[in-house]
């Protein structure tokens, strides 16, 4: 009996507004046969620290977080906040 632990991200969403969600899953092996699958979901806003993110998920959000991207991020936190406060 051999049992192995994988871990890979299965899963990478860059959303309208330039956030990246990305789903790691778990996998259990028996022998070759899945014997469980966990999920574990996280997500990045444009401009965070990506210390510690796995290097294909730093790939997309370097592409997807162009200055434009970040600018119109911040503006529609600043945006949201104003409203909150009103």
């Amino acid at each position: 009996m051999s049992l192995t632990k994988t871990t890979l991200i299965d899963q990478i969403t860059v959303t309208e507004n330039g956030v990246v969600l990305y789903r790691e899953a778990t996998r259990i092996m028996e022998n070759g046969n899945e014997l469980s699958k966990t999920y574990h979901r996280s997500s990045l806003t444009p401009a965070q620290d990506l210390t510690g993110v796995p290097a294909n998920v730093v790939a997309i959000c370097n592409v997807a977080w162009t200055p434009e991207v970040v600018a119109a991020y911040q503006a529609q936190m600043e945006a949201s906040q104003v409203q909150m406060s009103a």
